[in-house]
């Protein structure tokens, strides 16, 4: 069973992100969502907020499975038997910081591999920094995110303000 961790904050997580998950589900057998800790990026969302928010959008996907994570990656990964790391790509700024943290992860343990997927050209604008820009000033994003995650987004912000 060729089983990929598909790692990153998601805060939240978008229909870009979505579109590289159901693309994975295409190319592996089990797909993990690990969503990370990562206090140091100060999300917006807390890691349980994030983690609910992705096991909404995957419940859909019987192949995938959602979990939170707070360990080294390629520890991670070992934990859960898997030696490949997915990723997706927008722009040639994320080619760059993707292909050091592929590296590095590399250097950890030289059996990982990591590949790049490219989202459809529909999505390939949409990251969570672009949808906690928009809602920091009070704008729908409900065009930018699982219509479960949006409901998820909305009751949090109502509850915050």
């Amino acid at each position: 069973m060729k089983r990929v961790i598909y790692p990153g904050t998601f805060d939240p997580i978008t229909n870009g992100h979505m579109d590289i998950i159901v693309r994975a589900t295409h190319l592996f057998d089990e797909v993990i969502v690990a969503v990370a800790q990562s206090n140091e990026k100060g999300p917006m969302f807390s890691h349980a907020q994030r983690i609910a928010m992705a096991e909404a959008a995957c419940a859909r996907l019987p192949q995938v499975r959602v979990e939170g994570f707070s360990s080294l990656l390629v520890d991670y990964c070992a934990q859960k038997g898997s030696k490949i790391i997915i990723r997706g790509l927008r722009a040639v700024s994320d080619f760059e910081y993707e292909l050091q943290m592929g590296y590095a992860n590399a250097s950890l343990d030289p059996e990982i591999e990591t590949v790049y997927l490219m989202p459809s050209l529909e999505n390939a604008f949409i990251s969570s920094s672009v949808v906690r820009s928009i809602l920091k000033h009070d704008a729908s994003c409900a065009h930018l995110l699982p219509p479960e995650v949006n409901a998820m987004v909305e009751s949090a912000i109502r509850c915050k303000g």
